[in-house]
């Protein structure tokens, strides 16, 4: 049985440390204070009786639970990343821990008026009678990803401790800047040696995934021309209009709030604009390659066709791709999947194999050599002030790691 309190005492450790990246920064890690963790992590990677426990230049961390079993077994990683979203602080988090929810409202913050409610927040019904930890409404949590390191830590801590249950060799990695999609850049895949991996960073309890968004960033250069507005006429060039004939022209019902499931989206996340000259920057998603690659299609005939009409280049657009779908490295290996789809089933959690509407590590991991599936780590609403985890789903997620090292073994015997 995996001890409660041990869990909660591991993740608040974990979660009050400021490990926010910066998408600014130049250097790895991104940030300084990541440091703080990756050096504690790595401590306390030794203290549970870890091997070969290591942290590069860059503060990527790896360790090896060794196998106990006298048979071949394939070498599996478990992945998580230590940094935190940029998108709200993460600086001096104060997690609140409800015992036994009872389905009403949280008041998170009472001075501010901030409530965590199942009126809008309809997945907290899924946990009542348990316990919750969440913020007190004035940063973000960490559960993404502090939730999946862990668990991670967690599992082999309870391997280490009950030599009884069968395994191969473990490998764990941790990674910084994960947030800001440099999590698997300097990631050693040889180093790791591992044959397959799990990244532990979903949400919701029973969360398997395989694949996620083929990914391009867009940057939509409009050029116009400044005139005295008293004496433009016919000389005067306005770019913000130029840019919003652009944007309007694409499809409107294509963005992140009017899309689900396998739909993908342009979605513009920033525009800096001024008459001389406006900057739009899209993100462009698509789990099916052809529709990705029609989409980048299409906002480079859209981009032709305006300074057509103007006669001359008034707009570019400069589109790079940025990952693919990992669809395409896991299904030749779809028995990774099926481990721990069974790994679940055994446990009497329900699997809830989807797409990810995002990306992953195990995305770039899978195509730099190591197929990598994702499995949920248990947090909900992650990157703001609502975000929570239940800690039973921490618990289960561990459960889950421990039963696929058991399997993966007791399959290679067999």
């Amino acid at each position: 049985m995996i001890d409660k309190k041990h869990i909660i005492d591991r993740f608040i450790s974990y979660v009050t440390v400021d490990t926010e990246s910066d998408p600014k920064s130049e250097t790895t890690p991104s940030t300084a204070k990541q440091w703080d963790l990756a050096n504690a992590l790595a401590a306390e990677l030794k203290a549970i009786g870890m091997s070969d426990v290591s942290i590069d230049d860059n503060a990527y961390i790896m360790a090896t639970l060794p196998s106990n079993v006298d048979h071949e077994v394939p070498t599996i990683g478990f992945i998580s990343h230590f940094d935190t979203s940029p998108d709200f602080t993460g600086a001096n988090v104060k997690p609140q821990i409800v015992e036994n929810y009872d389905g009403k409202d949280i008041v998170l913050n009472k001075e501010q008026d901030i409530v965590l409610s199942p009126d809008y927040f309809e997945d907290l019904l899924l946990y009542k009678g348990q316990t919750l930890i969440t913020t007190d409404g004035t940063t973000l949590l960490g559960a993404d990803d502090k939730a999946g390191i862990c668990e991670i830590v967690s599992a082999m801590e309870y391997l280490i401790q009950h030599p009884e249950i069968k395994h191969g060799t473990i490998r764990v990695g941790f990674t910084p800047d994960e947030e800001i999609g440099r999590g698997a850049h300097k990631f050693d895949v040889e180093k790791f040696g591992s044959d397959w991996a799990y990244t532990m960073d979903g949400s919701q309890v029973g969360e398997l995934e395989y694949e996620n968004f083929n990914a391009a960033g867009a940057v939509v250069t409009v050029k116009g021309k400044i005139v005295h507005p008293g004496y433009a006429k016919g000389k005067m060039v306005n770019s913000m209009y130029i840019a919003t004939e652009f944007i309007n022209s694409l499809p409107r019902l294509e963005t992140p709030e009017h899309t689900e499931g396998y739909e993908g989206f342009f979605h513009l996340h920033n525009m800096n604009g001024a008459v001389e000259e406006t900057v739009l920057e899209y993100i462009i998603r698509d789990h099916d390659k052809g529709h990705f690659e029609a989409r980048k299609e299409m906002m480079q005939k859209l981009t032709d066709e305006l300074n057509e009409q103007y006669g001359r280049e008034v707009i570019t657009v400069e589109i790079k791709d940025q990952y693919f779908n990992m669809k395409e490295k896991v299904e030749p290996v779809m028995h990774i999947v099926d481990i721990a789809e069974e790994a679940m089933k055994q446990l009497n959690i329900k699997p809830l194999i989807k797409p990810i509407r995002g990306g992953t590590d195990g995305s770039q991991l899978s195509y730099m050599g190591l197929p990598c599936p994702n499995i949920f780590a248990g947090g909900h609403n992650f990157h703001g002030r609502y975000e929570y985890v239940p800690v039973e789903s921490i618990i289960k997620a561990t459960e889950v790691i421990c039963k696929i090292a058991e399997l993966t073994a007791l399959k290679a015997k067999n």
